[in-house]
This record gives structure tokens, sequence and C-alpha cells, in this order.
């Protein structure tokens, strides 16, 4: 088990791991997080925001509610609400549109709404303290909505039930498209994302809304990958959903994620920083600790980058630890290596410099190589394997 206080002041807890980033607002936020605790981030936007002074839909439905005044009025993120506002703004309606939210009985998913709302002149009816949407539509359909004309905000994200059951209890609803998504202008990155994810070269893979998890398993369908996708996300890459919504098109193709208890970044980056670590090999191997990552090892804690043939090697070895793995089984392993063996001897020889501890791997004469286990975990280890 990762113990954080074994892990080398000088590096984070995601050192040596590398982790995609398919979000595109607050990519960079994300991202940075990730950095500073140690990891190296892949980023590849799988979806594009619409930019809502272009947005016809938004328009629309913002010159409705000004024609018609809805009786109940649905927030539910604090940015997108204000980028409500600021189109309206923008488009000569602002005023108009606030003046009519004015005698409308206004629910906020949570505080940071309940701030927009407030920033912006107006006054919610209630918020929930659990920030949770269930619970909003809970309130609603107990004080009936039957006849009732209702204002829903949308973020992107899909609401699974909220429209419908609100419509089945008899309410005419109006969305307000918020930063509707479209496919990203330029594929290649998220082509590169799909590549790496199938490749394993990623530890894991952070998804900040349902849409963009979709467009991304939309994508390798298209190229023919989704079954490599699936694969590669249900047993050696993790995703790490932001929150269940998040998660559904994930969970849709039986794809199980992790989540944080808090639907935020930093609770998210810090169940990375539990789950990575915790997922690492570690190994007593000749008289060292040795922790098996991503794209580097740890060797007592210093970390050691490995090229991507050596961690090729490095696995193949780890997997049976202690026992002779042949030439002939490495040179599998290697990626495109072709038939030559001595391809294995190259790679063997820049691996045991990179960790600088030669010892670690043995060379057995006309056999292969061997983790150099220590004689107190062989009699484990033999038994595992």
């Amino acid at each position: 088990m990762y113990d954080e206080r074994e892990q080398s002041p000088e590096h984070g807890p995601l050192a040596g791991f590398t982790v995609g980033v398919t979000a595109a607002r607050r990519a960079d936020e994300l991202g940075a997080l990730l950095e500073r605790r140690g990891a190296a981030v892949l980023h590849a936007p799988a979806l594009r925001i619409v930019p809502l002074s272009d947005d016809s839909e938004l328009l629309a439905a913002t010159k409705e509610i000004i024609e018609r005044a809805p009786d109940i009025a649905v927030a539910t993120t604090a940015i997108g609400f204000r980028g409500w506002v600021e189109a309206a703004d923008g488009w000569g309606l602002g005023e108009d549109l606030l003046e009519r939210l004015r005698g409308v009985r206004i629910l906020a998913r949570g505080p940071k709404v309940k701030g927009a709302i407030r920033a912006a002149g107006l006054t919610e009816e209630w918020s929930p303290a659990s920030e949770s949407m269930a619970e909003v539509l809970d309130r609603v359909l107990e004080e009936g909505v039957d006849g009732l004309r209702v204002a829903v905000q949308l973020h992107g994200e899909p609401l699974p039930g909220f429209v419908e059951s609100l419509r089945a209890g008899g309410a005419e609803v109006v969305g307000v498209p918020v930063y509707r998504w479209l496919p990203p202008e330029d594929i290649g990155p998220v082509d590169r994302m799909i590549d790496a994810l199938v490749a394993r070269t990623l530890d894991a893979v952070t998804f900040t809304s349902a849409p963009a998890a979709a467009s991304l398993l939309s994508r390798a369908e298209e190229r023919g990958l989704l079954d490599d996708l699936l694969a590669a996300l249900g047993h050696d890459v993790l995703p790490a959903c932001v929150g269940p919504v998040t998660a559904l098109p994930l969970q849709a193709r039986g794809v199980d994620t992790v989540q944080p208890e808090r639907f935020r970044l930093g609770p998210l980056v810090q169940l990375l920083c539990r789950e990575l670590p915790s997922r690492a090999r570690t190994l007593p191997v000749a008289g060292h600790r040795v922790e098996i990552r991503g794209h580097a090892v740890l060797v007592d804690g210093g970390l050691r980058p490995v090229p991507p043939a050596g961690m090729s090697l490095l696995r193949a070895l780890s997997r049976k630890p202690g026992w002779v793995v042949s030439r002939a089984e490495l040179l599998r392993a290697l990626p495109g290596s072709g038939r030559d063996e001595h391809a294995v001897e190259t790679a063997m020889a820049r691996l045991r410099t990179a960790l600088g501890a030669p010892k670690l791997i043995q060379t057995v004469v006309k056999r292969g190589y061997r983790l150099a286990l220590d004689p107190a975990a062989d009699t484990k280890y033999d038994a595992a394997v």
C-alpha cells in the first residue's frame, strides 16, 4: 500500500504517471493542478464550446423568456448563469432579462450559483445544502408543477430525468442552453489521446463533462477502436470523472469509474493522488524498494525516469518477479522490435542505466534476465506465480 510519507519531498504523489485531460473549459487549471503534483499531462479537448455571443439557440431562449415569463427558473451553475446574463447584455437584452426574472421563483443548485444570482441583483427562493439536482427536482415536484412554466438553465451537461420528470408532472419546460458543445475543429489531439489510451501509455484519463466522455467514445467508434478503448479503460487506464452525471456515458458502456465525494477539480486531483500510487507495483529488489509507475520508477523514493522500451521490459520482468524471463519473451514485450534479440540487450542496458542500480536486474547466462527479488520475498511471490 502506498504511504505518502515515504514519498521523496522533491516530487509529488503523481510523479511518474501520465494523465489525460479531455476538458475544454478549465483545462489549464486542471492540467496545472496535476503537473504541480508531478504528473505528465496529455491534453486533448474532446469538445469545443460555442461562444455565447454567437449562440442563436441561447438568444432565442432568452427572447422567449423575456416575452413570456416562467413561473420558476432553475439555475444549475454559476459560470453558466453569469455567462447567460453577460450574453444578454451583449445583445442589449440584459436589463429586460433581469427585470423579467425578478418576478420569478428562482431555485439555485448550490452556493456558487446563489452568489451569481445575487451578483446579478436577484434573489433565490431556495437552494439545497447538498448541491444536488435530484433534491431540487424533489422540491419542485413536491410543491407541484402542473400547469407551470419552468425555465431550466442547462450547461452542456445532460440532466437525466430532470426535464422529463418536470414534463411528466405537467410543467411546460423551457431549456436555456448555456455553453453548448460541439466536436473539436481539430480532431488530431483526440485521435492521439485515443491511440495513447489503447496503447496504455496513459495511467489515467479525466472527464469533467458527460458530453466530453460521449465524444471520445463516439470518435473511437468511428475509427473502429471502441472495443480496444473500452478494454483499456476497463483494466489498465483509470477513468476518473468529476461526478456521477459525467460518468453516465462510460457506465452505459460497462466502464467503472472513480469519482470524488465533492464534484470539484481539486477533489478529483486528490483522488488521483490516492488511486494511482495505490495501483503501482511495489517490489523489494536487491535491498531496494522499487515502485513501478507509468513512465518512471521510484527506487527507494528517488524518481528514475525510464524510456518506453525499458518500461516494457521492466513490466514483463515484474509480472514474474524473481523468475527468469527469456530474451524471446522480452523481445515480444518490446514495441516494434522485430526479431533481433540484440534489441533486448540494448534496451536492457539503457534500463539498468536509467534505474541507477544495475544489480536490480540479473543476467542469467543463456536463459534471460530476472528481477533480483529479495530472498525474504521469494516464497510469497513463488506461491503467487
